[in-house]
């Protein structure tokens, strides 16, 4: 009932989101999209899509946005030409399958669906695309709030840098093995889980990280001159840090293959 009151209270034009309000937040104002729902891509052309679902409002036609309220299509999730009293499930996942962005519906596919970790290391529902695509964040996003980036179906294992797969022969370059154990774990099969035999390269042996540092004969140069500064104060245990990100700085001082 509490619902229903706080929905009235929105002032009413063709434009608020009525009907299915997946993938929105309310403001304080009214009901808004999150970034998440229409942070995909559509399965079909853009163009292809607004003629499947055209805009609820033909007179100002307005679709789903981030921060906007225009009314999601009709056809995205019922078949009454009016405003609906009901969601009609199979229209719905015709359009998560085919227009998901220009319905508004990014958030419930597969890549977005999926529970974040119960303490997270930033906040899940502030996350935006730059921090989606950012060296700094994308890995530590993809293991505490996967669904804020789409980054459900991953694992926890992605690219840093996200553009890695347009050349996987770095994956065996010599000379770059520091980097795409931190910045290209995904493609290069080198995440902290990864347990596949060293690699031959033309300088010798390459571990992936993940593997028993009780194999190990040596290790790899420390990066950084702060390592043992680092170490004192936990950096070789602190899981803020990738296994990967540990081994690229601070090798010999972490004891990591």
């Amino acid at each position: 009932m509490l619902f229903i009151f706080s929905f009235l209270l929105v002032p009413f034009t063709n434009a608020v989101i009525s009907g299915d309000l997946n993938c929105t937040v309310y403001n304080g104002t009214a009901f808004v999209y999150t970034p998440a729902a229409v942070a995909c891509s559509n399965a079909i052309a853009d163009a292809s899509c607004a003629v499947l679902y055209p805009a609820a409002d033909t007179t100002t036609p307005v679709y789903p946005a981030a921060g906007n309220d225009a009314d999601r299509p009709f056809a995205c999730y019922t078949t009454a030409t009016a405003t609906p009293a009901s969601v009609v499930q199979d229209m719905k996942t015709a359009a998560l399958q085919s227009c998901a962005k220009t319905c508004g519906l990014c958030c419930q596919t597969d890549a977005y669906n999926c529970p974040n970790v119960a303490f997270p290391r930033l906040n899940c529902a502030t996350i935006t695309t730059a921090q989606c695509n950012s060296v700094t964040w994308r890995t530590i996003i993809a293991q505490d709030c996967p669904s804020a980036c789409g980054l459900c179906n991953d694992g926890g294992c992605v690219d840093a840098v996200t553009n890695c797969a347009n050349d996987i022969s770095i994956c065996q370059t010599v000379g770059m093995q520091d980097f795409v154990n931190s910045y290209c774990q995904k493609t290069c099969s080198r995440c902290p889980s990864t347990t596949a035999a060293s690699t031959s390269s033309g300088s010798g042996s390459v571990t992936t990280p993940g593997s028993s540092s009780g194999s190990c004969t040596s290790y790899a140069a420390d990066s950084s001159s702060a390592c043992a500064a680092w170490a004192a104060n936990g950096f070789c245990t602190n899981t803020f840090y990738t296994t990967a990100q540990r081994q690229a700085r601070c090798a010999t001082t972490c004891k990591l293959c």
